[in-house]
């Protein structure tokens, strides 16, 4: 009895059965930033070499990713706007939020700046200005993360923009870079992430006008996806890879990611001490 339970268990390691989730596929829906910089396949391949566990991602906006999560078709998503996110766990759909990183948006425009937005420190009083002087204004306008805190900033501005001077980038969804580049295309002013301006900064016709406003942070978290609504979802690996975004190694990835090709990081490590 003892030979044959044990053949068994060893049968079961080497096939994967009751291993599965230890050794199996991580499925991850993230925002698109942090996939377009690189950050994300360089986490994701360092954790595939140490683990030996594959770990595949698709992009999307965050609202996007987190109604793709809610089909039970992903372990874990990694986002970047908290009124979403929050939802997200309020519906029973996510669970175990945590900090991994966090840069910043700025606003970007003409290098000329029309609107004469150029030095302020107050994210709330350039869009004011912006809409007074109805300079032209890009949004990606598709519940991305992205769209989500320039929607902030203009609740806080007290403002609702529409009109002619404010664009819709119709490919919206397709993520910060190609909207950068069409804002660029049309020299009109855009809040964007600093890491996307990073890798587009030298090819671009914009200037970073306004930054370093604390309403301009963008905090990415991950959230695994709840098991107890979705059983097949890898629990065991998205655990894994959860310590693993949060711990001491990928911490100093992200912390030196991009630092000698930018001279800057594109994102700082905010993982809380476990």
């Amino acid at each position: 009895m003892r030979t044959c339970l044990a053949v068994l268990l060893l049968s079961l390691l080497m096939t994967g059965g009751a291993f599965a989730q230890d050794t199996g596929t991580i499925k991850i829906s993230s925002t698109i930033g942090p996939v377009d910089a690189g950050i994300i396949p360089m986490l994701a391949d360092t954790f595939g070499q140490r683990t030996g566990i594959k770990v595949t991602y698709e992009k999307a906006g965050t609202g996007e990713t987190l109604k793709k999560a809610r089909t039970g078709d992903f372990d874990m998503v990694i986002v970047h706007a908290r009124k979403l996110e929050d939802k997200f766990i309020a519906d029973g759909f996510g669970v175990d939020r945590r900090d991994v990183m966090y840069n910043d948006f700025v606003i970007l425009g003409p290098k000329e700046d029309p609107a004469g937005i150029r030095g302020m420190k107050d994210a709330t009083e350039a869009f004011r200005r912006l809409a007074t002087r109805k300079a032209m204004v890009v949004t990606r306008g598709d519940n991305s993360g992205t769209h989500v805190k320039e929607m902030e900033v203009w609740a806080a501005a007290g403002i609702e923009p529409g009109g002619d001077w404010y664009v819709v980038y119709p490919d919206g969804a397709k993520g910060n870079k190609a909207t950068t580049l069409f804002a660029d295309e049309k020299n009109a002013y855009v809040l964007m992430d600093r890491a996307t301006w990073l890798t587009l900064k030298d090819s671009s016709r914009l200037a970073v006008l306004v930054e370093k406003d604390p309403l301009l942070l963008n905090y990415i978290a991950l959230i695994r996806v709840n098991p107890e609504k979705f059983p097949q979802v890898n629990t065991a690996g998205a655990l894994r890879l959860a310590d693993w975004l949060t711990g001491e190694e990928a911490q100093g990835i992200i912390k030196a990611f991009g630092v000698e090709k930018y001279g800057e990081p594109l994102f700082f490590p905010n993982a809380a001490p476990r």
